[in-house]
């Protein structure tokens, strides 16, 4: 059987650093997947930027995707996301530009307003001592908006500076794990991601308050919602819970400040849980959706059903790499994605 509803499909990658390995064996398994995503039919494929983590080689995040673009020829190609407040709005724009001059009609712009990394490590990202602020989004935005579209009214003071290469503006995503982000891509009309795999109690309202204050914008006249959800597919219950065991201490070491290299099913099991560490671990990968191809058909079905969602963009963390690719396989085989309506495209729609 087959999902109940066909959406599009996508994946999000975040370069993990397995235990054992090294962040250039990281990259190549990016690209290996990135190749098998495309051949097995996933709409986009997105790569987050995540900074100072030891587990996480995405922090050059374009340069990844630019090494995926070229590693593949048809699948879109994106950000999942850039983290506005760590770039100047006018070298997001020349990287995507340059991206856009690559490839053409295949990159998407996704935007977060978090930093994605501790304090510190915003600051020197920075270059500033001042503290973060939810009030320079906006402005942030607006601006790389504008240098983007080329569109700086004549009297403002950035007017005369352009973004070079300049190509096709991309379609822009806002991506959050709350309301503040769903509102502010309604108001503006732009497509949304919400974060379902790390805020799973914030989804249904966060998009519904998307839908509901949504505008019609130029080449966008209805809300378009993506829920990025972590799926772990295998043959067999058991056998996914299994691998499923080094996301959960991974998650555990983060919380303990202990970041480090993505750890083996093994190691998972060796560790010495206690019982609130055990329970700490569950709680914080309740919403993930883990099992075999039946389990995780059914679980997808209630996901796509309780959110409404538009697409599904599954996030898949397993070491060894072999299973991450067979996870991807087993659910492309039961989701039929030559199904899905807009099958290695976009949604209508750019910022205006």
């Amino acid at each position: 059987m087959s999902l109940n509803r066909a959406v599009p499909l996508s994946v999000l990658d975040l370069v993990p650093v397995a235990s054992g390995s090294t962040p250039t064996h990281a990259v190549r398994n990016t690209l290996d997947l990135a190749r098998h995503a495309e051949r097995l039919g996933y709409t986009r494929y997105w790569i987050a930027e995540h900074h100072g983590m030891p587990g996480i080689a995405s922090s050059a995040t374009s340069i990844l995707i630019g090494q995926v673009g070229a590693a593949t020829s048809g699948i879109r190609i994106g950000s999942g996301g850039i983290m506005l407040p760590n770039h100047a709005p006018l070298v997001i724009a020349e990287q995507f530009g340059t991206l856009g001059a690559l490839f053409p009609g295949r990159v998407d712009l996704g935007i977060g307003r978090a930093p994605g990394t501790d304090a510190a490590t915003a600051r020197a990202l920075r270059r500033s001592t001042g503290p973060l602020s939810a009030d320079d989004f906006p402005a942030q935005l607006a601006e790389l908006v504008a240098f983007l579209g080329d569109t700086f009214p004549p009297d403002h003071p950035l007017r005369a500076v352009t973004a070079v290469p300049h190509s096709d503006m991309p379609p822009i995503w806002l991506l959050g794990s709350s309301g503040y982000s769903a509102q502010a891509a309604g108001i503006l009309g732009l497509p949304f991601a919400f974060a379902h795999h790390f805020s799973s109690a914030n989804t249904r309202p966060a998009l519904d308050l998307y839908r509901s204050t949504f505008r019609p914008s130029p080449g966008r006249d209805r809300p378009y919602a993506m829920v990025a959800a972590a799926v772990l597919c295998a043959e067999t219950d058991t056998a996914a819970q299994w691998l499923a065991g080094p996301t959960k201490l991974a998650m555990l070491r983060l919380r303990h400040g202990q970041p480090g290299v993505f750890p083996t099913p093994a190691q998972a099991h060796a560790y010495p849980w206690t019982p609130a560490e055990r329970a700490a671990a569950d709680s914080a990968t309740a919403s993930h959706i883990v099992g075999s191809p039946e389990t995780v058909r059914v679980d997808l079905d209630a996901l796509i059903d309780a959110t409404d969602a538009d697409e599904i963009m599954i996030t898949t963390n397993v070491n060894p790499h072999a299973d991450r690719l067979r996870s991807y396989e087993l659910i492309a085989e039961f989701a039929d994605l030559s199904r899905h309506p807009v099958a290695g495209g976009a949604p209508a729609g750019r910022t205006g």
